[in-house]
């Protein structure tokens, strides 16, 4: 890719309370964020869009306050997906090399075309295929298998499946706000994108991202992904917990959440106290940030306990020599990161975006790590698509849709896999 060929590419993190849109122009030095757009959004429960008007207004605000602030159009967009409905779940395949000497790409396209070539619901479709390991011939763990001799190719993969209708659904909002989704994206894996390290993704990470109405969690293990689940709670019932413990409004109870909310009460001093708003015309009153703090910590704990007992149940729990990364909204709650540790029983940290240039101030937040991610997702389809088109020398590239409602896994881009995994 020559210096003065740069494109844009918009990540669009649709979540449970806000739609962000990131702006992002890729070039040879990398990606440069252009513009933000972040806007509260009514119209999803638990990540799964529940009314369509309402999330299409809320992706149109973010769109055009983007836009404003990139002075770009937006038109084609990379849309994050979680909720409940995902799965993960491992597959083989094996082809046998084609030369007959050594492994090709279009070897290693055909193994992972054939590990994922298995039944799967009607109402459910593939949305990725993550390679763990490769085999040629009697060898395995093998990360990279092109320029290899054998005569035998296998790979192991974790497919990851979704609900086709939610799918659907999050696209229809998009074009009803006259986008092209060019791909839809996993958010803890776009968001893993975003905030690890190489070095952490080959000694084992988990990342944690909790967001409104879930928490996602994937893990990392020898450098490729090893599991994937969401779990249907996040940051709305703190929320909820709050006005009904403090009688507050709902409003309310997020903002004392944001602002003096402490996930573990011992940190809070005893005098500390807090401005509780009333509900139904009732004044205000003062009450101690410990009784704040005191309704938080059971929900925060409940949710780390639950994001253990996953963790245990996968047996990588000795693998995780990283430790654990948070991401999402929540997390800027005052003491996540030591209950964390305390919970999970190794290191923790937050995680912020990183490997971005330009208004990089605007995105300095463990909220946007999807935001950006997808942005460096998109970078990754179009470096790998130009060096394909480059090699070939085919028609100039178009990045194209690659949304499949039928059930099948939506588009190529098996290759990148390989490199993003490993």
């Amino acid at each position: 890719m020559s210096g003065a060929e740069s494109e844009i590419v918009v990540g669009l993190d649709i979540g449970t309370t806000k739609v962000a849109a990131v702006v992002g122009e890729v070039d040879a030095d990398g990606v440069t964020i252009l513009g933000v757009g972040n806007v509260p959004c009514r119209g999803l429960r638990k990540g799964v869009v529940s009314n369509i008007e309402w999330t299409t207004r809320s992706i149109a605000e973010a769109l055009d306050a983007a836009q404003t602030m990139a002075g770009a159009e937006i038109r084609t967009v990379y849309a994050g997906v979680s909720g409940s409905h995902i799965r993960c779940q491992t597959s083989d395949g094996v082809a046998a090399i084609s030369s007959g000497k050594e492994v090709s790409a279009d070897d290693v396209e055909r193994v992972l075309e054939g590990a994922r070539a298995i039944p799967i619901d009607a109402d459910r479709q593939i949305i990725h295929v993550l390679p763990r390991e490769f085999t040629v011939d009697n060898q395995d763990g093998i990360r990279d298998p092109i320029g290899m001799s054998g005569v035998r190719l296998g790979a192991r993969v974790n497919l990851i499946t979704a609900a086709t209708s939610p799918v659907q659904n999050l696209v229809r909002c998009a074009e009803k706000c006259g986008l092209s989704v060019a791909d839809v994206v996993l958010e803890p894996f776009a968001s893993a994108e975003a905030v690890l390290s190489e070095d952490e993704k080959e000694i084992g990470v988990a990342v944690i991202d909790i967001g409104g109405g879930t928490t996602d969690l994937l893990l990392y293990v020898d450098g490729g992904i090893g599991h994937v689940s969401v779990i249907p709670v996040g940051g709305n019932n703190v929320t909820q917990d709050i006005a009904a413990g403090l009688r507050t409004p709902l409003a309310e109870a997020e903002r004392l959440k944001r602002n003096v909310g402490c996930a573990l009460g011992r940190m809070v001093a005893d005098d500390e106290e807090i401005e509780v708003p009333g509900v139904g015309g009732h004044p205000a009153r003062t009450a101690p940030r410990r009784l704040l703090s005191d309704i938080i910590e059971p929900r925060i704990e409940e949710i780390f306990a639950v994001i253990r007992n996953r963790i245990e149940d996968t047996g990588l729990l000795e693998q995780l020599s990283a430790g654990a990364v948070l991401t999402g909204g929540a997390v800027l709650m005052e003491g996540m990161t030591e209950f964390a540790e305390e919970i999970l029983g190794m290191p923790v940290r937050m995680g912020t975006p990183v490997g971005v240039k330009g208004i990089t101030g605007l995105v300095n937040g463990p909220q946007f790590a999807t935001g950006v991610g997808l942005v460096l997702y998109g970078a990754s389809a179009i470096h790998e698509a130009r060096g394909r088109t480059a090699v070939r020398r085919e028609e100039p590239l178009v990045v194209t849709p690659r949304i499949e409602p039928k059930g099948r896994q939506s588009g190529g881009r098996l290759l990148d896999w390989i490199k993003a995994a490993f």
